[in-house]
């Protein structure tokens, strides 16, 4: 067997299984995140570039499972906790995602409105903004119409986008290779305080979605595999890891241009020297920085201002156009998540029309009122707080996933082995923690007696519905002296041989 024809054969099948780990990856680049880059850059320098390398990774094994868990059994996450979990906690799961999902395109909605205001110089006003971005969705579901590959390729177009978006800033800003370099593979953080923590957590919660982890078990069954043949099985896992290793190391790139260029030019500026310089430039934004000797405080709007006061309009246009194809994408894997969760948990087929529509509109109105309202400031500190919403919904797809993963009767030879279930459970474990303190010290910031004792009441309810979720995954992790009653019994896997419709 020649290396030359095996390695041909092998990159046609590659070929043959790419598509979604790509659009996956996509929710590794959206608003949301590119904030969280460019404010992780800013306050932490290039310090934090470790713990975005680490979230990839931990967001990549995470995705293994998902799309294992899809090939092997050929249902979807939401179908299998339909099947395996009892009405009460599958209703609330349900809602769990939803708000993941409205959260997710409300950062969608949000980055969009920000970079048409910054491209038109301010001339079309956020709230215009946010409506326009009513019209971008029936722009997908156009696309939607002409198949599956098609969407890919769209996709994949405006990954290229940003990456070409980012590349230029970060070629424009010349940041420091060695720096680059020693931030992403040395994991410490040196003079490192409060912000730079919650800074570290933020980017964990950014950069692994929830509803990520259900579409991605759905996506992966758009390709047909002989689930009888184990072989075959066994070949679309490696290669659904392979292209989402690519993917996201692609994803990866662009998120580490984006640190970088901020970490470069702003890290450790004061908004005097910031405001200055714009004043020199003749930037019209001037005024958004207060003569203080306090650091720069920047969001995606103000970063793009500041990036066109330092490098000339073109850098200003270049990353406005950056986070225009960063939102696009997340609507799409919103809507399809949305779509997939809805007929899982519920069983419930809608068109994919009313699904954006739904999606959309929930997500539409908050972000209106706070862009009629109120002013850019508001708007991206909205971000942040959705941020927090979403790595609150974690433990909801991550605890279902490492259960479903690890039971024998559904994924019989599959199933994940003890390295993986003591891992994956110490993992899950991990960013659970994580995220609860960056919940704790959210509610803190507020200062508030009222939603102290509001929240108390709502972190009391959520602990315990991840506690009873715990306590299905351990029983399925082989703890069986924890099933009491024998009442959580899991029904064999049954084969299912149907394919989704995903052109209909």
């Amino acid at each position: 067997m020649t290396f030359h024809h095996n390695s041909h054969e092998t990159f046609r099948k590659l070929w043959a299984f790419t598509g979604p780990g790509f659009l996956m990856s996509i929710a590794y680049l959206d608003p949301g995140n590119i904030e969280s880059d460019l404010q992780s850059g800013a306050i932490a320098g290039f310090k934090l570039l470790w713990v975005l390398l680490v979230a990839t990774i931990i967001g990549l094994l995470l995705q293994r499972l998902a799309a294992r868990l899809g090939v092997v059994t050929g249902m979807h996450l939401a179908e299998v906790c339909n099947r395996h979990y009892p009405t009460v906690p599958r209703i609330i799961l349900w809602l769990m995602v939803e708000l993941a999902i409205i959260g997710s395109d409300m950062q969608e909605v949000i980055g969009c409105a920000i970079a048409f205001n910054l491209l038109s110089v301010g001339r079309i006003p956020l709230w215009a903004g946010v409506l326009i971005t009513i019209f971008d969705t029936f722009v997908f579901l156009f696309l939607d119409k002409y198949g599956l590959r098609k969407l890919e390729a769209f996709f994949g177009f405006l990954i290229t986008i940003m990456a070409l978006s980012f590349g230029y800033e970060y070629v424009r800003v010349a940041p420091d290779q060695v720096e680059v370099l020693k931030g992403m593979f040395v994991p410490y953080c040196s003079g490192c305080g409060a912000a730079q923590l919650e800074q570290a957590v933020g980017i964990v919660g950014a950069v692994i979605m929830p509803h990520n982890i259900y579409l991605h078990s759905a996506l992966v069954k758009s390709r047909d595999i002989n689930r009888g043949n184990k072989k075959e099985v066994k070949e679309a896992n490696k290669y659904y890891f392979i292209e989402s290793s690519i993917a996201l190391f692609i994803s990866f790139l662009i998120n580490v241009f984006v640190v970088a260029v901020f970490a470069e030019a702003f890290y450790g500026k004061t908004n005097m020297e910031v405001g200055q310089k714009c004043n020199e430039s003749g930037s019209p934004h001037s005024d958004l920085f207060p003569a203080n000797n306090q650091t720069l405080e920047v969001d995606i709007y103000k970063g793009g201002v500041v990036l066109g006061c330092f490098f000339g309009p073109a850098a200003l246009y270049i990353w406005a156009v950056g986070i225009l194809a960063a939102g696009q994408s997340s609507t799409m894997t919103g809507t399809y998540s949305g779509q997939f969760v809805m007929e899982g948990f519920l069983n419930l087929r809608w068109s994919r029309f009313a699904r954006v529509l739904l999606t959309r509109s929930i997500a539409i109105l908050p972000t209106l009122l706070v862009a009629v309202f109120e002013d850019v400031q508001h708007l991206t500190g909205m971000n942040d707080f959705l941020n927090v919403l979403q790595s609150m919904q974690l433990p909801f797809a991550l605890i279902p996933i490492l259960t479903f993963t690890s039971l024998t009767s559904l994924m019989n030879d599959f199933a994940n082995g003890l390295m993986w279930k003591i891992s994956g459970g110490l993992l899950i474990l991990g960013v659970c923690a994580i995220n609860i303190y960056f919940v704790v010290v959210y509610v803190f910031a507020l200062n508030n007696t009222i939603l102290y004792v509001f929240s108390a009441i709502l972190s009391f309810a959520y602990l315990s519905f991840i506690l009873y979720l715990m306590w299905h995954c351990l029983i399925a992790l082989g703890v069986s002296c924890l099933d009491f009653r024998g009442s959580v019994r899991y029904p064999p896997a049954v084969l299912v041989d149907e394919q989704p419709e995903l052109d209909s």
